[in-house]
């Protein structure tokens, strides 16, 4: 049919488009944030481009679900703003006639939210971890990048490379600031090298200086010189085992472990899915609410709403957590709520139902029984 066509191609438009500016967008945001982390250790500096790319992966169901959302409150504000909603209305096809198009070309993206949410959002969270966990447990001397200072695990010490060799296990312009007991030394040599002795790492300087300073407070000082010098570098591997966050746990251990952080975020998977039903449906309503704002007062009313529907999921999965409300009795009336106000707004608009229309017959017969 022209009608199903012609809506379904402009969606495809609209929602391609928008998918990519905010796919780009995440990606910048995300790009900035993984750097910053590499730099200050957290991240391994050669695998930041992995690190984005599983947690663009995991925003996936909420930007498909903005994106739908926004394509399909774009396309009928501008039916509104051109009178063609007027024209198919006047042919006898109310608001709910567009809920068949919209749903056609939506389905196979509510099924890609769904599989995302539940399947592919703890993967990527636990690749993140692993990636993360795997570069903290190397050693301080490992973890150096060339060019960059790289500050120890517990903070006692910062080093420096200038350049290092194929192996990893040598460099040269090496610097050494640490600090312990109040007592601070700086070390500095042209070349360094690991050595293992008697089954315990060394690093091996070599035509260099140290400056210790005893106390702190203190002016005494005092500068050696040295042709080679070597300190022991403690294994501070950590050895504590990470416990994996429940964003990072699969949704059938979810299932099958039901504590209240589990049932939190298993409320929060569960939420992004029924979100995407109840947000097409609420998209349908948005554009009538103000036909004459046009579409940027539509999309700025759109946003507004997605922003306070997700505010509110976040805020449920807390309430779960914290053991103030039940995960069913949470979905049953955030979402539940949400499609019974999107379904009851549009059979009111289908049926021209007001508040007006529904006094008046009211107020008649008041008058023609009080007579």
């Amino acid at each position: 049919m022209l009608f199903h066509s012609s809506i379904r191609k402009e969606l495809a438009r609209t929602f391609g488009a928008t998918l990519v500016v905010l796919i780009t967008i995440v990606m910048t945001i995300i790009l900035i944030r993984t750097l910053g982390q590499a730099s200050r250790g957290v991240v391994n500096p050669s695998e930041v481009m992995m690190v984005m790319g599983f947690s663009v992966l995991g925003y996936l169901p909420v930007l498909l679900t903005l994106s739908l959302f926004i394509a399909i409150v774009g396309t009928l504000s501008r039916m509104y703003a051109e009178s063609e909603m007027v024209i198919w209305h006047s042919s006898g096809r109310g608001l709910a006639g567009f809920i068949s198009p919209l749903w056609w070309f939506a389905w196979p993206v509510l099924i890609a939210i769904t599989v995302l949410a539940l399947l592919i959002w703890p993967w990527t969270n636990q690749q993140v971890l692993e990636l993360k966990v795997r570069y903290e447990k190397r050693g301080n001397i490992e973890r150096v990048a060339p060019g960059r200072f790289q500050e120890s695990a517990d903070g006692s010490r910062v080093f420096f490379i200038d350049k290092e060799s194929a192996d990893n296990k040598s460099g040269s312009n090496v610097f050494i600031a640490s600090s312990l007991n109040g007592k601070t030394s700086v070390t500095s040599a042209r070349s360094g090298r690991i050595e293992f002795v008697n089954g315990e790492r060394f690093l091996l300087l070599d035509n260099g200086q140290r400056l210790d300073s005893p106390a702190t407070g203190t002016l005494e000082k005092k500068l050696s010189q040295f042709e080679s010098y070597g300190i022991r570098v403690p294994d501070d591997v950590l050895a504590t085992e990470y416990a994996a966050p429940a964003k990072a746990v699969p949704t059938l251990t979810l299932l099958r472990e039901p504590t209240r952080a589990n049932k939190a975020e298993l409320a929060w998977r569960i939420g992004l899915a029924l979100a995407a039903v109840n947000l097409v449906l609420i998209a349908v309503t948005v554009p009538g609410i103000s036909p004459r704002s046009g579409r940027g007062g539509n999309l700025v009313l759109a946003l507004l709403t997605f922003v306070v529907y997700y505010n509110l999921i976040s805020l449920g999965q807390t309430w779960i957590a914290g053991g103030r409300i039940g995960m069913g009795a949470y979905l049953l009336i955030l979402h539940g709520g949400a499609f019974a106000l999107a379904v009851g707004w549009i059979a009111s608009r289908h049926q021209n139902w007001s508040l007006a229309a529904l006094w008046r017959p009211r107020s008649r017969n008041a008058a023609a029984i009080s007579s």
